[in-house]
């Protein structure tokens, strides 16, 4: 028998037998290992997507693990195999698919929320997803290639260039990981975050972190830049204030990458960005190559993921972390241990 992890209404989540059957064609079952509960993973448990979300869900998307199984026409993989799954599935009939952007299909299927995620003992899922990872990359660490592939997306979206200077506003995984990225591109970064946990952190990972309820952060920003503004804005905290930020330090045709979702409508300073001609970008998941580029970022160490690792939890005791992820600020990354034999550990 094995176990996953489901979403049945608002803040209700419960762990219960699933069912398994052979891989069909194109198929590959995995063993997940681990599973990272991430800030969509919340909304879900919320009740904030149950539009779009089918009940009993299985959720998780950020994941590592290995082959059991391969279903019949797929080629390339064996049974051991360690791999994480970039959790997309296109039509490639839509217009966008046709433009050549399948990562925003107009009728994507996000494995993990539009259909069953990792958060299971057994998993099964198009061998198209599968992305490789070297044997020599733990899989607790490699839990955290899906996210960083996110802040590699980003960062490429906002063509981050090297000598820019750089501020993300909003300090959690992704902020930090969208930081760390751009700074390996070669630019000078500055996070702004509320949480003194969060601002600790990325100061040991060696960042330079302001917190905006006592600091005058565009003032600061004018001083650092020489009264010229930042390059780059990343927007990922989520919050009004957030953006408001974001938008005041950029400098004259500065980028603004909005990263986060805002579940409302925000006001935005537009003469700002009559005046300063600015630039405002999405960017939302990635494509196989900023999957590519993650899994070496995380596998030599300038994704330092074990420092991102706040906790590991068994599958049985996953409703509770996402309760323990709603404080927000003292917790970066809980991960789910899928392996049946974890009895979770700080990292």
């Amino acid at each position: 028998m094995t176990l996953a992890v489901r979403y049945t209404s608002a803040r209700t989540l419960d762990t219960a037998p699933a069912p398994s059957a052979p891989p069909g064609p194109g198929e590959v079952e995995l063993a997940p290992a681990y599973v990272g509960i991430c800030g969509t993973d919340l909304h879900i448990f919320h009740g904030d997507l149950d539009a779009r979300v089918r009940t009993p869900a299985v959720l998780g998307h950020e994941m590592s693990g290995r082959v059991v199984r391969v279903g019949p026409g797929v080629e390339g993989w064996q049974p051991g195999d360690a791999v994480t799954v970039m959790p997309l599935r296109w039509d490639d009939t839509c217009p966008a698919c046709r433009a050549g952007h399948q990562h925003i299909c107009q009728h994507l299927d996000f494995i993990g929320i539009d259909s069953p995620g990792a958060m299971q003992q057994r998993w099964k899922v198009p061998a198209s997803t599968l992305i490789w990872l070297p044997e020599a990359l733990a899989l607790d660490r490699a839990a955290l290639v899906e996210p960083t592939a996110v802040a590699v997306h980003d960062v490429g979206r906002a063509a981050v260039r090297e000598g820019e200077k750089v501020v993300v506003v909003g300090g959690g995984p992704v902020g930090i990981l969208i930081a760390l990225v751009a700074r390996a591109a070669g630019a000078e970064v500055r996070v702004v975050e509320l949480s003194t946990h969060r601002r600790l952190l990325a100061e040991e990972l060696g960042l330079v972190a302001w917190d905006p309820a006592a600091d005058d952060v565009p003032a600061l920003v004018r001083q650092w830049t020489g009264d010229a503004g930042a390059d780059v804005a990343f927007e990922v905290s989520g919050a009004a204030a957030g953006v408001d930020t974001a938008v005041d330090v950029l400098g004259v045709r500065g980028r603004l990458c909005l990263v986060a979702i805002h579940p409302r409508p925000r006001e935005v300073n537009l003469h700002r960005f009559f005046w300063r001609e600015l630039t405002l970008v999405g960017a939302r998941l990635y494509d196989r190559s900023d999957f590519e580029r993650a899994v070496t970022l995380v596998a030599d160490g300038t994704i330092p993921a074990g420092r991102l690792i706040s906790k590991v939890v068994p599958l049985t005791e996953a409703p509770a972390a996402f309760e323990a992820l709603e404080g927000g600020g003292d917790v970066m990354k809980i991960l789910v241990d899928c392996t049946g034999d974890a009895r979770g550990a700080a990292v």
